[in-house]
């Protein structure tokens, strides 16, 4: 009788093992063994994509910046029409007022980059050189603070290097504002796309 009991139990477990395999196996989750080699494909593609844009960029660079341009500007326009449609939506707030021109003042430079984009192209020249300069400082200055420790030499070299780009950008502008923000554009794409190539895809969670 014992016997027969055991049996049943062992029937009955291997039967409700045998329904959570099934079930597991019919679920959308378990189908993610199959993707990771199509993400894989696509980050591949999109890989591809951005160092072949970004070497046209390095090849073409007044062009490279020109296009810059235009996307910032556009996405100026953009940020400055949501800012009038927040400030006119949250109006009876305090603020109003400050809301409603820092978002005519976004949208009148957006269009006004979008109408001169050299000149857009000369104020990005600008502000890479002076956000260089400033991080150049902080960095050397950080550097020689860590002095003791190790890697304190490629710090300070990471913010001289930052300056001197700096300074050869201020010497230059505006006339190397164009080839400038182009080739900064054609070498920033190339590196996406390469850690994008080297980028492993996460493996599926159990």
């Amino acid at each position: 009788m014992m016997d027969r009991v055991v049996l049943i139990g062992a029937d009955a477990r291997r039967q409700t093992e045998r329904s959570d395999t099934m079930g597991n196996a019919s679920k959308p989750g378990t189908a993610v063994a199959a993707t990771p080699a199509g993400r894989r494909g696509w980050q591949i593609v999109w890989g591809v994509v951005l160092i072949a844009c970004g070497i046209l960029a390095v090849l073409m660079p007044e062009i490279a910046a020109l296009a810059t341009a235009v996307v910032f500007a556009w996405l100026l326009i953009v940020g400055g029409i949501g800012e009038i449609a927040y400030a006119a939506h949250t109006r009876t707030q305090a603020g109003f007022g400050w809301k409603l021109a820092s978002g005519i003042l976004t949208l009148v430079l957006g269009i006004a980059i979008l109408v001169v984009p050299v000149a857009g192209v000369a104020s990005l020249a600008l502000l890479v050189g002076a956000f260089l300069f400033v991080t150049g400082i902080s960095r050397t200055m950080l550097g020689w603070r860590v002095r003791p420790h190790r890697g304190w030499g490629w710090i300070v070299f990471d913010g001289l290097l930052s300056i001197v780009i700096a300074i050869l950008i201020a010497l230059g502008w505006p006339q190397s504002s164009l080839a400038f923000i182009g080739l900064l554009t054609g070498f920033t794409l190339i590196i996406t796309g390469l850690w994008r190539l080297m980028l492993r895809p996460l493996a599926p969670t159990p």
